[in-house]
């Protein structure tokens, strides 16, 4: 008998019985987080523990209402303002050839990176038992000038420790100062990060068509480094909106967790009111997602994304055999 004819050259191949790998294990992950959900479901349904009618009352009351637009939103926000504006500043000072300056940049970041926030906050609160007479912005060591030659106090101005305590402890003003110090710690590292991602020819080219620094820097560097500066900046912001609940310790009394741990302290609702801090803080924080998955999608245009290049011109082709 003659062998069969090899298939003539250009003519598909027959049909391939191919046979799906099989992933029985995938079932069975399903089936144990299956049960796990309703596991989970039956627990808060029908745990008393978990009195939800209180915990909607919980969440509607003014106070709480209040807690949550002042004491997390708004401190949120005006902290990380504080936080990224000062981040920008010292990346740029670290990045700078004046050593000095780069210390500076340095050692801020260090101290405010090794303080928890806590214990920042701890310290912010009394911080008006520090100045017993007063902060005073003038000239360092003037009593000996006094003593010496009998010059007057050479003091611009005068803060009362009074003062201090009112503005600092039990406000949040001392919240947000002291949250937006220690995030400008964070923030420092991540736009010196973003700005160390910027090739150096953007730099040349800038400086070849005769932009001052301060204004590459705006237009040219800053636009191209926001691309790996806004994914870790979005995580700050969730992590600042969860970090206002550690305002108790200056204690500022119009916040949150601040609010509902009083109202779970005078019920006994523990469970309830810890279940309202979590609703309130798991809504916020969906949304800031959602808005940090715009800004990624805004800044990341033109990285990785051939769908929006240009499309090549008719009868012009991009392969490897070159341009037809």
């Amino acid at each position: 008998m003659s062998e069969p004819s090899a298939t003539p050259a250009g003519e598909r191949p027959g049909r391939i019985d191919a046979v799906e790998v099989r992933h029985p294990w995938r079932w069975v992950a399903l089936a144990v987080i299956a049960v796990l959900v309703l596991m989970l479901a039956h627990l808060l349904v029908t745990n008393p523990a978990f009195d939800w009618a209180f915990t909607l009352e919980a969440m509607n009351q003014t106070a709480v209402i209040r807690g949550f637009l002042l004491g997390t939103l708004l401190t949120t926000v005006i902290a990380m303002v504080i936080g990224v504006l000062g981040g920008v500043l010292l990346a740029v000072l670290r990045l700078s050839d004046n050593p000095v300056l780069a210390g500076v940049s340095w050692t801020f970041t260090w101290f405010f990176r090794s303080v928890p926030r806590f214990v920042l906050l701890t310290f912010t609160g009394g911080l008006g038992a520090l100045f017993v007479t007063g902060f005073s912005i003038g000239v360092p060591f003037d009593f000996l000038l006094t003593e010496w030659f009998g010059l007057p106090e050479l003091r611009l101005f005068t803060i009362s420790q009074q003062t201090i305590f009112n503005v600092l402890g039990g406000t949040i003003i001392g919240g947000i100062l002291g949250l937006g110090i220690s995030e400008a710690a964070y923030m420092a590292e991540i736009a010196r990060a973003g700005l160390l991602s910027v090739d150096r020819g953007q730099h040349e080219a800038a400086e070849a068509l005769g932009m001052p620094k301060r204004l590459a820097m705006r237009r040219i560097i800053l636009p191209q480094a926001m691309r790996v500066i806004v994914p870790p900046t979005g995580n700050e912001v969730i992590a600042m909106l969860k970090d206002t609940s550690l305002l108790l310790a200056i204690p500022v009394t119009a916040e949150l967790f601040y609010q509902l741990q009083q109202i779970g302290s005078r019920t006994f609702q523990v469970v309830a009111t810890s279940m309202a801090a979590i609703i309130y803080y798991c809504l916020a924080t969906s949304i800031l997602m959602v808005g940090q998955y715009f800004l990624e999608k805004r800044f990341g245009r033109g990285f990785g994304d051939v769908s929006n290049g240009p499309r090549p011109a008719a009868g012009v082709s991009l392969g490897a055999g070159g341009a037809k």
